[in-house]
Order: structure tokens, then C-alpha cells, then sequence
């Protein structure tokens, strides 16, 4: 069904309300103003995103796909890419960013009806606020130069249009991958950030709508792969893309998504229109998911919480060759993703297995990024304790998970041994990355930006970076420019 509204477009007929709802937030929201809470945040979550894809930096399955498109182009006021010497055109740069703070699965996390990452929109937002910035500097217009604030509330509109859609509307169910949602996220802040009106922010949102989306199958069995980690940089070149063809006055498509028979409702949502709980604000970055401590899929974080505090007791027991049986308790997500049986071919395929991630948990009481890789995967200790599992829904857990205000993603654990002794049925039903539990992670999520820092920065870069990076006024009031040259690989 068309949505009929008075509001004029740059082309044609009267725009989507999605589209129209969406290029307002963009157009008249203030994070700032709103939500200090979400603003602070934001600065953790973007600082995560970046130390994530720093450590990234380290599997050359993820650089051989970064750099420029055509080796040895150097763009003029060109983007950086952080941890290296690439100055790049905004598109790829995006692709660049999005793929290293991607790659080892170890950013934020949303979970709704569709689940999805919001720190992948990073990769446009500071591509495109680097680019345009330098140019600025180049032509002598200081005062259009972005500020990390602006990056923080740009950052805060990607979150919030990403998860709202995400919360009621499940794409993973029509098989199609939750990047779309990214893509469409950044597209509208790009445009809005490149100085686009309400008519471009509408007309390059259309566009995103329109382009053919990503099969889900690269996430699943039997054609799990590394394409989940390049598809979200994927998403975010192709959002700053749109947004650059809007700026030059490309068309848009009114009813892209309730146009009958063509439109996006009638040909990959079965017909039906996106349901809505809740207006645009600061809610997404408010309640966004941390991976502090392992990077896990998400629904598998408080079961490998569980794992590690069984460790010491199988330790005690003589180690994983005592044990006869593993019990989990989860929610219906969790089975629906990450519960899996058989040979896992690769490390996509092991972060996406809850029987992997707490194998390696209750056996070496860790679980680090390299332990996915082949070598480590093939330590017999693992699959034979994969076999000893049963996986079972506890219904309170997938209630609690649908709770708005719960929003829990609880797992449980319990370990028969073979001289016929149990422990106790283990259980944590809030991650660490949860907003309940806000307080007692920022540390630790500092300590992980530090961590993952120091893996590529010397001691004197590393320094210069914490110092303005940890201060949250300072930090604020940086240029972007300022920014991203500290983050350039000397």
C-alpha cells in the first residue's frame, strides 16, 4: 500500500513514510541535546570499533582486501585508512574501515527481530568526514571541517535507523543479510553529512532500498564463509556511493518499497509493510551490546561466560576426559544461529557455533580470535567435547530475550562428570556488554582498545592516541582530520 503525504520530493509522486520518517531523524535530531548517555557511548562504541579493526590488522585474510581498488593510487585529500598509509576515495576507504573493524567479529551487536552490528556504519562516517574535511582544509573553509562530535551524533542516527528497523522486521527470515540495513543506515546520515537536503537524504535512501540485496547464505551451512566479514564494508562503500550520485542530483524512487509488484514490500518482504515499535531517537546506542571479553557471536557470550567459570572445576576433576556430559540451556535465537553438529569447515563457520566457542571455553578457559583459525580448530579435545553436548530451549530465556526491557540473552551450563558427580547448572543471563551491566564493563572496554592498540602502535603513537581518545571532552572537540592522522602507521 502506497503511503500518501503532502510532503513535495525533488522527482516524482509522494515519497514512502519510511523514507520520509527516516530523512527527518536525520535532518532535525540532536543526539547531543537528547542524550548524553548515548553521546558517551558512542565514543566507547566507536573506540571499540577501531581497536577491533586495529587487531585486525593481523590476519592477512583481511588486508589482502584492503588498500586502494587499482595498487598505488594515492586520492588527493583523500580518506585515511586507521593502521595504515592508504589515502583513499571515500567509497573505498569506507570499504577499507568496514572491513578491518569487521573482520574478526568482535564489535557491537544488536539484537532484535534482526540482529546486525551497528559500528559498521563507522566505516562511511569517518571515511566521509575525513574526505570532506581535508578538502575543506585544502580550500580554505575551516569552519566545514567535522569535529569527533559530529562524528559521535552521526555515529548515534546510523545506530538508531539500523536497530529501529532491526527491532520488529526480520530480513534474516526472507533470507536476505542484515547489511541492507547498514547500507541504508549510512546512506542517509552520508547524505545529510556531504550537505544533502531532506529530498537528497530521500532520493539516496530510495536508491539503497532499490539495489539488490545480500543473500544471507554466506552466514549459514553449507556455504559459510569470510564474505561476512567484507560485507558490511561492502554496505558502507555502497551507502557513500548513493549518497555521492544524490549530491550530484541523481534521481530518486518515491514509492521504492510500496510500489505493487516492483517495489522492495512486494518482491523481498512478501508483501509485507516494515512494522514500527518505537520513533527515532538515541535508543539503539543507549542499549547497544559491547563483545568485551570474547569475540563470539553474540548469542554464545554468556555461555562462554558459563564455560570459563566451569573451567576450574573440570581442572579440578582431572580435565575435559572426565566429562560425559555438557547441558546448555539457551534461548530460540541462539539455537536458531549458532547451534550446530558435524565438521566446521573454516573461523567463519567456528564464531558461529555455540558448541565450538564453549568447547574452547571449558577446555583452555580463554577464547581469543586466533582460536577460530585451522591449526587451533584441530586439537581433537574440541570436537570430542562438541559430541558429548546437548543443546535445549529454556522457554523463560526466549521470553526474556523479546522483553524490551529484559532484552536478556541468557545461557546456562551444566557438566555431568563420568564418576557419576554433576556441578551446578551455571547460568548468566546478562552479558557483560549488556547496558545492565554498563558499569562494570567500560573499564574492561578500555582495557580491550588498549590492548588491541598496542598490537600495532608504538609506545609513543599508542600514548598520543589514549590521550585524547580516553578523555571524553577532549576527544569531543578534536577535528577529524586531527583524529585520523594519529591513527596513520608511522
Amino acid at each position: 500500500m502506497a503511503h500518501h503525504h503532502d510532503h513535495g520530493s525533488a522527482n516524482r509522486g509522494d515519497p514512502d513514510k519510511v523514507l520520509l520518517d527516516i530523512a527527518d531523524y536525520v535532518m532535525s535530531f540532536s543526539p547531543s541535546a537528547a542524550s548524553k548517555e548515548a553521546i558517551d557511548t558512542a565514543r566507547y562504541a566507536l573506540l571499540d570499533a577501531i581497536g577491533c579493526g586495529i587487531l585486525a590488522l593481523q590476519f592477512p585474510e583481511c588486508t589482502k582486501l584492503m588498500g586502494p581498488v587499482v595498487p598505488g593510487t594515492v586520492v588527493p585529500n583523500g580518506a585515511r585508512v586507521p593502521g595504515t598509509n592508504y589515502v583513499l576515495d571515500p567509497i573505498q576507504a569506507a570499504f577499507n574501515i568496514g572491513v578491518m573493524n569487521r573482520w574478526l567479529d568482535f564489535n557491537d551487536t544488536w539484537l532484535a527481530a534482526e540482529w546486525g552490528h551497528p559500528s559498521d556504519n563507522a566505516g562511511s562516517i569517518l571515511a566521509v568526514a575525513d574526505y570532506l574535511s581535508r578538502k575543506a582544509i585544502a580550500e580554505g573553509k575551516p569552519q566545514v571541517v567535522f569535529t569527533m562530535l559530529d562524528v559521535l551524533e552521526a555515529l548515534v542516527k546510523t545506530y538508531e535507523i539500523q536497530g529501529c528497523l532491526a527491532l520488529e522486521n526480520s530480513f534474516n527470515k526472507v533470507g536476505l543479510d542484515h547489511v541492507v540495513l547498514v547500507k541504508v543506515a549510512s546512506t542517509a546520515v552520508v547524505t545529510k553529512m556531504m550537505g544533502g537536503s531532506r529530498d537528497d537524504v530521500v532520493n539516496a535512501l530510495s536508491n539503497a532500498w532499490i539495489d539488490g540485496q545480500s543473500l544471507r547464505t554466506y552466514r549459514h551451512f553449507p556455504n559459510t564463509g569470510s564474505r561476512k566479514s567484507w560485507a558490511a564494508g561492502d554496505a558502507t562503500s555502497r551507502a557513500v556511493r548513493l549518497a555521492m550520485n544524490a549530491l550530484q542530483g541523481e534521481m530518486g524512487y518515491p514509492t521504492a518499497l510500496t510500489a505493487k509488484t516492483w517495489g522492495f514490500y512486494d518482491v523481498l518482504f512478501k508483501g509485507q509493510p516494515f512494522k514500527f515499535q518505537r520513533p527515532y531517537g538515541a535508543y539503539v546506542m543507549e542499549n547497544v551490546l559491547f563483545k568485551v571479553s570474547f569475540p563470539a557471536e553474540f548469542h554464545a557470550q554468556t555461555a562462554v561466560e558459563c564455560a570459563l567459570k566451569l573451567h576450574p572445576q573440570i581442572q579440578a576433576k582431572g580435565g575435559v576426559s572426565q566429562i560425559k556430559a555438557v547441558n546448555m540451556f539457551t534461548h530460540q535465537s541462539a539455537i536458531r544461529i549458532i547451534d550446530k553438529t558435524g565438521p566446521l569447515k573454516n573461523p567463519a563457520d567456528r564464531d558461529h557455533c555455540l558448541q565450538y566457542m564453549t568447547a574452547v571455553g571449558l577446555i583452555f578457559g580463554e577464547l581469543k580470535a586466533e582460536h577460530y583459525e585451522d591449526h587451533f580448530a584441530a586439537d581433537p579435545r574440541i570436537d570430542e567435547l562438541r559430541s558429548k553436548m546437548k543443546v535445549s530451549e529454556e522457554e523463560r530465556y526466549s521470553k526474556d530475550y523479546h522483553d524490551p526491557e529484559k532484552r536478556s540473552i541468557a545461557n546456562a551450563i551444566q557438566i555431568e562428570f563420568a564418576d557419576g558427580s554433576k556441578t551446578d547448572k551455571v547460568e548468566v543471563e546478562y552479558p557483560l556488554g549488556h547496558r545492565r551491566r554498563r558499569a562494570e564493563a567500560i573499564p574492561e572496554i578500555v582495557k580491550k582498545f588498549k590492548h588491541n592498540m598496542g598490537t600495532h602502535y608504538t609506545h609513543r603513537q599508542l600514548h598520543a592516541i589514549l590521550d585524547v581518545s580516553l578523555d571524553g571532552g577532549k576527544f569531543a572537540k578534536l577535528t577529524v582530520p586531527e583524529f585520523m592522522q594519529l591513527l596513520v602507521k608511522n
